[in-house]
C-alpha cells in the first residue's frame, strides 16, 4: 500500500532528456523523457496492443513510437498514430500519462488523480537559492528494502552510535532523551546533547575549537521525505531557548524515498550547509562521506527487510521506535482517507 496522492522524485532532472527512460515507481512502470521544448513528461511503460514498453520503442518530436507495430502515443497518453489500422485509431489505444514538474534539480511525479496534482505543493527547500549556503551534487541509491524501514531508520537517532560509528557518532547518541513532535504532515525527533566533542565527520567543518552543544533534527514528511539537520554550536551556547551562536554549523541532509515496489526503494538525497558555499573541495568530501554513511545503512536495512520478511518469531519495537511508529500511523489515517475518496 502506498500514499498515491502525494509528489515522489522520479529522477534527477539532469538524467530525464532527449531518450525514453524506463523507470518503476510504487510498482507502476513507466517511461520519462523530455519533449523538444525541455518539458518532461511520463506515460505508462507498456502499449496496450501487446504491453511491449514503450521505453523499447523510439521517440519520434514530442511522441513515443511503439516498437512492435507503430502506435504512437503524444505526451497525454492519447493515441496520435496506428499505422496498421488503416487510418482508424482504436478507441481504447490510451495510456496512462502522469503529471511531471522538476524543483530543486529533481524530477517530481504525481502517482495519484491528475486534477489534485499542484506543483505548488512540491516540498520546499529553505535557503535553496541562498547564496550563502554551500550545497552537494546529491546522490541516488537502490536499497532492496521496503521504503518504510529506511523512513524508520531516518527517524532513529539512536542507531548512528552503533551504524556510523567513524562518522556521524558521537558521545551521548546511544542515550539522550528524544523529544517527539507530530507535525501537519509529519513527525519530528529532535535531542540537544550538551558538551561534547564534535563527530569526525563535522571535525573539521565547524568554525570553531573544543567542544560542542549538538542537535540533532530528524524529521519525515509524507509521502516520505526526510530532513536530517545537525546543528553544532561552541559548547554552552546551544539549547531549545537559545539563539544560534554567530559560528553556529548547520547541515541539512534532505533525503527522498521513493518506493520501487513493496520490497525496492530508490534513494535520492543531497546535504545544504550554512557556510562554503564556493568550496567544491568541501561538497565532494562531504557526499563521499554521506555516500559512505548510506551505504552502511543500506547494509543494514537490506538484512531487516530479509529478517523481517522471513520472520519466525514476533518483532518488537524499542522506545527509540516512537518515532517511526508516529509516522506510520499518520501515513495509514492519509491512505485511508485517500480510498475513502476513491469510493
Amino acid at each position: 500500500m502506498f500514499l498515491r496522492n502525494a509528489w515522489y522524485v522520479a529522477s534527477w532532472s539532469k538524467d530525464v532528456g532527449r531518450e525514453l527512460r524506463p523507470t518503476r515507481i510504487l510498482g507502476e512502470d513507466i517511461v520519462l523523457y523530455r519533449t523538444e521544448s525541455g518539458r518532461p513528461a511520463a506515460l505508462e511503460d507498456a502499449c496496450p496492443h501487446r504491453k511491449l514498453p514503450l521505453s523499447a520503442g523510439k521517440l519520434i518530436g514530442d511522441t513515443v513510437e511503439c516498437g512492435y507495430h507503430g502506435l504512437t502515443f503524444d505526451c497525454s497518453g492519447s493515441c496520435v498514430r496506428a499505422p496498421t489500422q488503416e487510418g482508424m485509431i482504436p478507441k481504447r489505444a490510451v495510456v496512462r500519462s502522469y503529471p511531471v514538474a522538476d524543483k530543486w534539480n529533481l524530477l517530481w511525479i504525481w502517482m495519484g488523480e491528475p486534477e489534485l496534482a499542484n506543483p505548488d505543493e512540491i516540498f520546499p527547500i529553505e535557503n535553496f537559492e541562498n547564496p550563502s549556503w554551500g550545497m552537494t551534487d546529491g546522490g541516488e541509491m537502490d536499497i532492496a528494502c521496503n521504503y518504510l524501514y529506511v523512513v524508520d531508520n531516518l527517524l532513529d537517532p539512536s542507531h548512528v552510535a552503533w551504524v556510523h560509528v567513524s562518522s556521524f557518532a558521537g558521545a551521548g547518541t546511544e542515550n539522550q532523551p528524544l523529544e517527539i513532535d507530530t507535525l501537519e504532515n509529519g513527525v519530528l525527533v529532535s535531542r540537544w546533547i550538551h558538551d561534547r566533542p564534535v563527530p569526525p565527520y563535522y571535525a573539521d567543518l565547524v568554525k570553531f575549537e573544543g567542544n560542542c552543544d549538538r542537535k540533532q533534527h530528524y524529521e519525515c514528511q509524507l509521502p516520505a521525505i526526510a530532513i536530517n539537520k545537525s546543528v553544532f554550536s561552541p559548547a554552552g551556547t546551544g539549547g531549545a531557548d537559545k539563539p544560534l551562536h554567530e559560528k553556529t554549523f548547520v547541515n541539512i541532509s534532505y533525503n527522498f524515498m521513493t518506493p520501487i515496489d513493496e520490497e525496492n526503494t530508490r534513494y535520492y538525497w543531497f546535504q545544504h550547509r550554512n557556510t562554503d558555499p564556493d568550496d567544491k573541495a568541501i561538497s565532494e568530501r562531504m557526499l563521499a562521506g554521506a555516500r559512505m554513511a548510506f551505504i552502511e545503512d543500506r547494509d543494514i536495512l537490506v538484512r531487516v527487510q530479509k529478517g523481517m520478511a522471513e520472520r519466525k518469531t514476533p518483532y518488537l519495537n524499542l522506545g527509540l521506535d516512537a518515532g517511526a511508529m508516529r509516522f506510520r500511523k499518520l501515513l495509514e489515517r492519509r491512505m485511508e482517507q485517500e480510498q475513502q475518496r476513491q469510493v
